[in-house]
């Protein structure tokens, strides 16, 4: 039986089940998601670990990661205990103890989904359908990472509170520029309320396309109030009711792909349209208050590395390289 659709949302699922192709050949050694970040705790992380630490801080509980069939194993080695042999040799070094504790806690937390081939995002989302039963979930890239500004909760909180006021599914969105409206997901909101779109925001969406063309955003996604050029674009973290698995299940069993993939964005536009019908709660869009970056490829990589450095304790220290660059 459905729990409440204003249920706290307990779960998260990760994926990493990518190949990485981008950032290859580092990727022929390390898993992406594992590529190292330099926290704003000033301790070098994998960026999978982070994520899950933003998740657990704004209350998740449990976290199903997606991985590529047989792929468990880097991030085993990675969320395991300390051997009796390592403790030893960090006997002096009571940091690196606490911090591996707390690594083997997360690991308590973490329950491993494999993807049987490598059949597009919408696929692997399903596959974490047992993991999640009938609860709502927080869904999560495993080579995304947010920022906000001094003061402002996590992003992960921010739509987990959205999500437990007004129930439903929502997908977050960030104000994108007409000319890079080809590389993400498009929505067309409607706001709930007459005041101005800002973070913060909740708006019911009417539409969404994936990568649409500048010339089909014009014709039916542009939200009324936005300004001339500018579109709600996919931000990354999406909150979704188990509906999301129905929609998911039918493109599966009916073979209806995408550029040979099952994609979820064609998942969620059957949860819009049985939303719109009436037959499933809202699906609405929520425009996050924080940035969003990438350890996907080089150059966005080296992005995210300078602006988690410029947030931490070593920013003195990279603002004087850059200024003697």
């Amino acid at each position: 039986m459905p729990l409440s659709h204003n249920q706290r949302t307990r779960k998260a699922v990760i994926t990493a089940a990518g190949r990485g192709t981008r950032q290859f050949p580092a990727t022929r050694a390390i898993q992406k998601e594992l590529l190292p970040l330099v926290g704003m705790d000033g301790l070098t992380k994998p960026t999978i670990q982070i994520i899950i630490e933003e998740c657990l801080a704004s209350g998740i509980e449990e976290i199903g990661i997606v991985v590529e069939k047989g792929g468990q194993e880097p991030f085993l080695n990675h969320f395991r205990d300390f051997s009796s042999e390592e403790r030893r040799t960090f006997a002096s070094k009571e940091w690196m103890l606490t911090e591996g504790d707390r690594i083997t806690d997360m690991a308590q937390r973490i329950t491993f989904i494999e993807q049987p081939a490598p059949e597009g995002f919408g696929h692997a989302v399903y596959q974490a359908k047992d993991f999640v039963g009938e609860e709502p979930f927080l869904l999560l890239l495993g080579d995304h990472v947010y920022t906000t500004p001094e003061g402002v909760a996590p992003c992960v909180q921010q739509i987990l509170d959205l999500g437990e006021r007004s129930g439903g599914s929502i997908t977050s969105v960030r104000f994108e520029k007409e000319a890079d409206i080809s590389i993400t997901g498009i929505v067309k909101g409607k706001l709930m309320s007459d005041n101005e779109i800002a973070p913060g925001s909740v708006v019911d969406i009417e539409t969404l396309q994936e990568k649409p063309t500048i010339e089909q955003a014009r014709v039916s996604l542009v939200t009324p109030g936005l300004p001339e050029g500018i579109y709600l674009g996919h931000f990354g973290l999406h909150l979704f009711q188990s509906a999301i698995f129905d929609c998911l299940g039918h493109l599966i069993k009916n073979n209806i792909r995408v550029k040979n993939e099952f994609q979820l964005t064609s998942g969620q536009e059957l949860l819009l349209q049985k939303s719109l019908a009436g037959d499933d709660p809202p699906y609405r869009a929520a425009i996050l208050n924080g940035t969003r970056w990438d350890t996907g490829m080089p150059d966005v990589y080296l992005e995210t590395l300078l602006a988690y450095g410029l947030r931490g304790p070593y920013s003195a220290l990279l603002r004087r390289l850059a200024g003697e660059s």
